[in-house]
């Protein structure tokens, strides 16, 4: 009996592997004959431009639009690293022959060590390397909130002040029904416009974590991490896609194509779905400047820590159980040097994950939006909400979630709509909390001048705060005298007569933990098959519900209720 031998794959890192795998899409996606080629070695090709290659496969029918799509994803790569793709493919694959060197071949120590060398003695210490990453990841999202908490102040009074009044003003001219005029105003500004106010926030954070990937640390932290995997039959490879995870759990998925073992990448596709996804980033930022003020950058760190630790947990269960190890696997990561890290790419990486994450709040959460505020409105003529088709299926479910402190219909069903997307659920109680009153403002003569100068003054003085905080980051220096304040907003006042500080923890922590949005369990589905979708969904919430109700009861039980 011969056993298939495992195909090698070697890792070219995020930026490649993401055209790698757009191009081998579209050989499905147009019938692409491949022929004898293996398709990610003739994807590879491709984009590196190979001559003999492009010449055999323009002959090709559809080939030309492959060979175009080839050279834009190379060229769209090259715009970012700032070098030819062969070059960057043939540096990876050195890197890689090194590591193997490294880890094999023993060599006299050198006398001349470097600078990458004495950092790496204290950030892959045996016993240093998890507290900096810990630290580090704390920073991080310290900073993410500080230095955007003033932006988001602005971007909310922009949206709810003078684009609401300019909205309302216009309507007011042209005769339409008041049912048009709630839907524009109650339904997608206070929708869509209830999720976009956190754009300044994923700006800074898709800022931090690129300049850590581009600067060489995003390795050391899946090197770090491999002894901590370990304990749950995992190895620090896997940890690449769950730091993915924190971006969006979709391309996190589809990326542990790169683990050779089936039951590796099944295990890992069950636990990334528990890291913090940017779509949990507006509701950690709304309950936690709403309930804990300066501490926010420290509960919404606890959250994502969290989330590594119930993985942890998990994966111990699953290793443990169903999903029990086959073979060790050698771990070989390269190292790279500490490189400073390319602004231009940093910029582009931001951009990019923030125009994918505002194209949904164009597409997506403008639908459900819409959805929402007919559910809220139906039957047609309804005056109390609660009343509404939404509010009584809401209502019927919200007793599941009375020993976790929050039993309010509202609740229960922005928890219903956020498995559409995370985002959905600060939507959805922006919509219900905020929607009425809107409706009932006067409309104040509208000023474009007056209202675009104060855009700009806001913008400046936006501007002028966060960059105190961030200096008085700085050992020593203090430019905020009383430290980090946020104005309170009207979803903030609404939301602290419906929740305590430790129910508010115990729903950060449910809307951490529980399903997965539906594009994640679809790329799961077509990954591993429904009956591993269902088991991620049922899994999940099931651990959020205990984990939520250990919080908020034993919070009760130390004298925190």
């Amino acid at each position: 009996m011969s056993l298939a031998p495992t195909l090698f794959k070697l890792d070219y890192g995020g930026k490649i592997e993401r055209e790698i795998e757009k191009l081998t899409t579209l050989f499905d996606e147009v019938e692409f004959d491949t022929g004898r080629y293996p398709r990610r070695w003739l994807a590879l090709k491709l984009l590196e431009a190979d001559a003999d290659i492009l010449a055999r496969v323009q002959s090709m029918t559809k080939g030309e639009l492959i060979i175009e799509r080839a050279k834009r994803g190379a060229e769209h790569v090259q715009s970012m690293l700032g070098d030819d793709f062969d070059l960057l493919t043939a540096d990876r694959r050195y890197g890689f022959i090194n590591g193997i060197v490294r880890q094999t071949l023993h060599r006299p120590r050198l006398d001349r060590i470097t600078l990458t060398d004495r950092i790496d003695d204290i950030v892959t210490h045996k016993w240093f390397g998890l507290p900096v990453f810990f630290a580090v990841m704390y920073i991080v999202f310290r900073l993410v909130i500080d230095v955007s908490s003033p932006f988001l102040d602005w971007t909310d009074a922009v949206i709810n002040g003078p684009i609401a009044n300019w909205l309302r003003f216009i309507l007011d001219l042209v005769p339409l029904p008041a049912w048009i005029h709630s839907l524009i105003i109650d339904g997608i500004v206070a929708g869509v416009g209830g999720v976009l106010v956190f754009v300044p926030g994923l700006l800074i954070l898709y800022f931090f974590l690129a300049l850590l990937e581009d600067s060489g640390y995003m390795s050391r932290a899946a090197f770090v991490m491999d002894r901590f995997m370990r304990v749950v039959g995992l190895h620090g490879k896997s940890f690449i896609p769950m730091i993915l995870g924190f971006g969006c759990a979709v391309p996190a998925i589809y990326a542990t194509r790169t683990i050779a073992s089936h039951r590796d990448r099944l295990l890992t596709a069950l636990l990334v779905p528990l890291m913090s996804c940017s779509a949990r980033l507006p509701v950690y930022v709304v309950f936690g400047l709403a309930f804990f003020g300066a501490r926010a950058g420290t509960v919404i760190w606890a959250m994502y820590a969290l989330g590594i630790l119930v993985a942890m947990l998990a994966g111990m269960v699953f290793t443990r159980t169903i999903l029990k190890p086959d073979a060790t696997s050698a771990f070989v990561l390269e190292l790279p040097p500490y490189r400073r890290p390319a602004l231009k790419s940093v910029l582009i990486h931001m951009w990019e994950n923030t125009r994918e994450f505002v194209r949904k709040a164009g597409t997506m959460i403008l639908y459900a939006s819409v959805v929402m505020w007919v559910l809220l409105n139906l039957p047609w003529g309804v005056v109390d909400q609660r009343d509404s088709y939404f509010g009584r299926v809401s209502g019927a479910i919200s007793p599941i979630f009375a020993p976790l402190g929050f039993d309010n219909w509202e609740t229960g069903g922005a928890l219903v709509s956020g498995f559409m997307a995370k985002e959905i659920v600060v939507s959805t109680m922006s919509q219900i909390y905020l929607g009425g009153e809107k409706t009932a403002q006067v409309v104040e003569p509208v000023d474009l001048g007056e209202d675009l100068i104060g855009i700009v003054q806001g913008f400046w003085d936006a501007c002028v705060s966060s960059g105190k905080i961030l200096i008085s980051i700085i050992p020593g220096v203090n430019l905020v005298n009383d430290g980090l304040t946020s104005e309170d907003t009207a979803l903030s006042l609404a939301l602290r007569e419906k929740f305590s500080p430790l129910s508010a923890v115990a729903l950060l922590v449910f809307v951490l933990l529980y399903v997965p949005c539906v594009a994640t369990l679809g790329a799961i589905k077509h990954e591993f098959g429904t009956s591993w979708a269902v088991t991620s969904a049922v899994y999940q919430t099931v651990v959020a519900w205990l984990v939520a109700f250990v919080v908020y009861q034993g919070g009760h039980v130390l004298g925190f209720g």
